[in-house]
């Protein structure tokens, strides 16, 4: 099976879309992570939801998780307030993580390799330079897994 066959429609974000639109679609979807787009439209980065959830957490609790105790409700409850009017862009750590691109040819086992060398929940399926879809993860494990 090709990369094509496994693609699916997935949302696309651009660098300066709004930081809190991107975690509402990812909360609403239940999206692993996004792939994100550069000025020209053209895929340029993965958001994984992982970044976003950091991005909520304070360093400080971050380095130390047992502080994460003390903090109050009300403060979880104001963590998306943290989005603000951030962007995107704002969320991706200085240098950004490698997009996991593959070709609308590659085999099953060349998009697993992929994802699994960049650690990455999703891949963008490309084809001339365009994005025709992406493979999330458990997409992959879906069709290894099935029966044949």
């Amino acid at each position: 099976m090709h990369a094509d066959h496994m693609a699916e429609e997935f949302p696309v974000i651009g660098l300066d879309t709004l930081a809190l639109e991107a975690a509402q679609l990812m909360a609403g979807h239940r999206l692993p992570g996004l792939v994100v787009t550069d000025t020209d439209g053209k895929p340029h980065t993965v958001l994984p939801a992982s970044e976003v959830v950091k991005f909520l957490v304070p360093g400080y609790v971050q380095e130390d998780p047992s502080l994460a105790a003390v903090l109050s409700e009300s403060m979880a409850d104001r963590a998306a307030d943290k989005l603000g009017d951030k962007t995107v862009r704002h969320l991706l750590p200085a240098t950004p993580p490698e997009l996991a691109a593959v070709n609308h040819d590659d085999t099953i086992i060349e998009v697993a390799a992929i994802m699994a060398r960049l650690r990455c929940p999703l891949a963008a399926v490309m084809r001339d330079g365009t994005l025709v879809g992406v493979i999330t993860a458990s997409r992959l494990l879906e069709l290894v897994l099935a029966p044949h």
